[in-house]
């Protein structure tokens, strides 16, 4: 059995929490040329703290969001009592929102590796906005799962055309 920790409290433990705001906008994001998407990663010692703070802003060119409307994400690790602060800089540089939803939540992560009862459990989603982290995940479920790295090299993949033929 393959999960995500939110399926399995018993199996995983609370690390750490994660800020994120949905910003509905607008209008892009100010200072990017009017680009229809990006990504800005504020680092953590330009805005005094102990972890950077993620933007990821998508448009309609990506089928996130109607033509003329942006969603924009901002997230970081908790460090604070008061979280919505932390994302302030974050926000600010966002320029005017419309709307906004935020939540904090639990990153869990597995107790054990999953081959002693064949249970497998990913790690929560960090507040990253690269998915660097999501996919060295996969990568390692997929070997405590198999034994072995997963090989993604263009030779090595089944032709999916052929086998639906």
């Amino acid at each position: 059995m393959v999960g995500d920790p939110s399926y399995f409290e018993d199996k995983t433990r609370v690390s750490y929490q994660v800020v994120r705001a949905i910003c509905l906008m607008s209008h892009p994001v100010p200072n990017t040329d009017g680009a229809g998407s990006c990504q800005v990663i504020l680092p953590q010692k330009q805005v005094g703290r102990r972890s950077d703070i993620y933007i990821s802003a998508l448009g309609s060119e990506l089928e996130v969001a109607p033509a003329g409307k942006f969603v924009a994400m901002v997230s970081t690790t908790v460090e604070t009592a008061e979280p919505l602060g932390e994302l302030r800089p974050g926000i600010e540089l966002l320029g005017p929102v419309d709307d906004m939803f935020v939540e904090v939540v639990d990153i869990r992560e597995p107790l054990e590796d999953g081959r002693r009862d064949r249970c497998f459990v990913s790690r929560g989603y960090d507040p990253t906005s690269h998915f660097e982290s999501t996919v060295e995940d996969v990568l390692e479920l997929y070997w405590r799962i198999t034994g072995r790295n997963l090989d993604l090299s263009a030779n090595k993949l089944p032709n999916l055309q052929q086998q639906g033929e």
